[in-house]
């Protein structure tokens, strides 16, 4: 029999999706994402210089950095800059999004140039990582067409969008796009990274109780990919492209 889900969506339904842009004044590329509850600001900030990594390579580069204000979950959390150092799960997250967003990218096309999209969560309710990359790359799309538009770049160098969402299994039951009650009772947890012609970019499986079969994989890799084609509609319709 199926398990009622805590906010009364199907097994395959995400959350409702929406992108504000342009809400930042001075980024050159602006968005925050609503994923249900789940709230982040992403903005994209273009600097003229590449990282020393990139140097004489005639290639950009595009990192990110992410974090989680104060008052983004039920209890306050300190401030890490007043610990001094960023703690592991942030660190993991930020290698993710910068990740995820690079695989979308045409680095030469770039020049030697960088962008850097800052993620933060105004309000955690699950999906923060797969929220800061789909809003992510709208902020970077937006930097990119600022550019163009600045006659920086000849051509936007964009080689297919990206999204990301959230899969598990709870109850026994596959799920698209869990939220936070979910989250925290799921047996298996996936995070998802997709190019939008349906090829993944990341996985990222944990069973957290019981281990998961092949079968569950493929369902909830299924779920996955309609989530995501789902997101770049979201996406597309965020940057006026429809």
């Amino acid at each position: 029999m199926a398990q009622t889900r805590p906010d009364g969506r199907k097994v395959d339904q995400i959350r409702p999706v929406k992108i504000e842009t342009g809400v930042n004044l001075y980024a050159e590329g602006s968005a925050i994402i609503n994923m249900g509850d789940t709230r982040v600001l992403c903005t994209a900030s273009w600097d003229d210089k590449p990282p020393p990594h990139k140097k004489g390579t005639g290639e950009g580069w595009v990192t990110a950095e992410y974090s989680m204000l104060p008052r983004a979950t039920q209890t306050r959390n300190a401030r890490e800059a007043r610990t001094g150092r960023i703690d592991g799960r942030t660190q993991e997250i930020q290698r993710l999004i910068g990740r995820a967003l690079r695989a979308a990218i045409d680095m030469p096309l770039m020049g030697e140039r960088t962008i850097m999209v800052d993620c933060d969560v105004l309000q955690a309710d699950g999906g923060t990582r797969t929220a800061s990359i789909t809003g992510g790359f709208v902020a970077l799309h937006l930097a990119l067409q600022k550019a163009m538009e600045r006659n920086l770049l000849r051509v936007l160098p964009i080689k297919h969008f990206v999204s990301a969402v959230s899969v598990g299994i709870v109850q026994g039951q596959p799920r698209l796009d869990l939220n936070y009650l979910e989250d925290f009772a799921a047996e298996t947890d996936m995070n998802c990274v997709l190019a939008e012609d349906g090829r993944f970019i990341e996985i990222q499986g944990t069973a957290e109780q019981e281990p998961f079969k092949q079968e569950e994989m493929d369902q909830m890799l299924k779920l996955a990919i309609k989530g995501a084609a789902e997101l770049v509609e979201a996406q597309k319709k965020a940057l006026k492209l429809h």
